[in-house]
């Protein structure tokens, strides 16, 4: 006799059927179908160690990866069927298997539970996820790297509190964001590290009577085997790691596209945006918009917020599994397409763009070089702050006879302290204050040369590094 719950894995259980609003609810197949290549990988894994431990013959096993694969040709062509009546994307797997290789299809779940089983398939979503990410941002490294290279000697004026403050070589600046995206690189594989743990042998969360061998399934996944099976099924800490990651290198993304927006509007006119990444207006047909820029700026507290929504679903929980965790699958989904659309329009926008070296340079002049005037006086002994407060004089006196730094008469600079009189004047240049730079990771010319060849090693360790791990 058929009973209302047989299409349930859970159904046996139950005199009636869910009720529609309780089966929309509980649902996830609308968005754990992606999950699906994952599932059947983990499932072929599965049917594997259970043929080679003896659990089912050997021709048992044989025909559920047959099938499996099948079901995985389907997935990947589109052709596969997904219902709501499934519930989610184990059950849809293990239903179409029973159609293509009949009942064989329900011993697959041996030794086997939902819950270890939904826990493997967020485990290699987040490894390959954590993989594409890595070699997106890695890409945008290149491109940050090549326009660094192609724009050597050219001067910009850098910023605190928004305000002009030093003279600054724009390599200087864009490796600055190189060595953003190494820490998110790093960050990205800690994530990759956390999730390469096989939850398969859990089961539900005390293990299983049966003869599983978790370590082959583990092996056969390129994964590690667990150490504690309650853990196993209630961990999400690798995917809360990827989803730090990813808000983190959003915070670093939004900080470059805030720069971008400002460099590329009128009134800073720094660079120019290639038409291919840019947008216009519907009513203003002289508009330029960075829309791109203005969208790595807007995404950054969306990908907060994706982190933030999982550990609060977390952080209540009991170990085991609840169905809270169904909760933890869409925030890193959503993550995840986020950073992959900002990394794929990245590099070339960069490349792309061109600057104005000359309108640069000129807002690089000017008082943002009176550092250099205190600095000069402190290098002769002039207490730092009796310096700045002589300087700070300097500057006041030139605005009031409306010249620039550079054209300060001698008697007002001598006026200002009597050691000024000897202050060489191309030190008052942008080119000046960048070559007076001596500390290491500085902005002068010889620092940056040195900051582009450690790029350049840094990039090319992990080209040698990928070429290895594929062989």
């Amino acid at each position: 006799m058929r009973h209302p719950g047989e299409k349930k894995l859970w159904g046996g259980r139950f005199a009636a059927s869910p009720a529609e609003a309780f089966e929309r609810l509980n649902a996830s197949i609308p968005f754990d179908v992606r999950l699906a290549p994952y599932d059947i990988r983990g499932s072929i894994a599965h049917a594997r160690m259970l043929g080679r431990c003896g659990i089912i013959s050997e021709e048992e096993s044989a025909r559920l990866v047959r099938g499996l694969e099948a079901v995985l040709d389907e997935v990947e062509s589109g052709e596969f069927r997904w219902t709501l009546a499934d519930e989610d994307v184990h059950t849809a797997v293990e239903r179409r298997l029973r159609e293509l290789v009949g009942e064989v299809a329900l011993k697959l779940h041996t030794g086997r539970s939902r819950n270890d089983q939904v826990a493997l398939d967020l485990r290699l979503f987040t490894l390959d996820a954590a993989d594409r990410i890595r070699r997106g941002v890695l890409e945008v490294m290149r491109a940050l790297l090549e326009v660094a290279e192609a724009n050597r000697g050219v001067i910009l004026p850098g910023y605190t509190h928004l305000q002009r403050a030093q003279p600054l070589l724009l390599s200087h600046h864009l490796l600055a964001h190189f060595e953003a995206l190494k820490r998110d690189v790093r960050r990205i594989e800690a994530a990759s590290e956390a999730a390469r743990f096989s939850p398969l042998g859990a089961a539900a969360l005390g293990g299983t009577p049966h003869p599983v061998d978790v370590g082959m399934t583990a092996s056969e996944l390129g994964m590690e085997p667990f150490a504690n099976s309650l853990d196993a099924v209630s961990d999400r800490d690798f995917a809360c790691d990827l989803l730090y990651a990813c808000a983190m290198l959003g915070v670093h993304l939004s900080r470059m596209g805030e720069e971008w927006v400002l460099w590329t509007s009128q009134e800073f006119a720094f660079a120019r945006l290639d038409d291919a990444y840019a947008s216009g207006s519907s009513i203003m047909p002289q508009k330029k918009n960075p829309d791109a820029w203005e969208l790595m700026r807007g995404k950054a507290g969306r990908l907060v917020g994706d982190l933030s929504s999982l550990l609060i679903t977390l952080k209540g929980l009991p170990s085991g599994y609840s169905k809270d965790l169904q909760e933890d699958k869409e925030p890193l989904f959503d993550a995840v397409d986020a950073v992959l659309a900002m990394l794929a329009v990245l590099p070339e926008m960069l490349r792309t763009a061109r600057f104005d070296a000359e309108r640069m340079r000129a807002a690089a002049g000017g008082f943002a070089l009176a550092t250099e005037a205190a600095d000069f006086l402190a290098a002769r002994g002039v207490p730092f702050r009796e310096a700045h407060r002589a300087v700070g004089w300097l500057v006041r006196r030139c605005e009031e006879l409306g010249v620039s730094l550079q054209d300060a008469p001698r008697e007002e600079l001598v006026a200002a302290h009597p050691a000024l009189g000897e202050l060489p004047r191309e030190l008052l240049t942008p080119e000046g204050s960048i070559r007076n730079r001596r500390s290491a990771g500085s902005t002068a010319p010889e620092s940056v040369e040195r900051q582009l060849a450690a790029a350049r090693e840094y990039l090319a360790g992990v080209r040698v590094a990928e070429r290895g791990a594929e062989r």
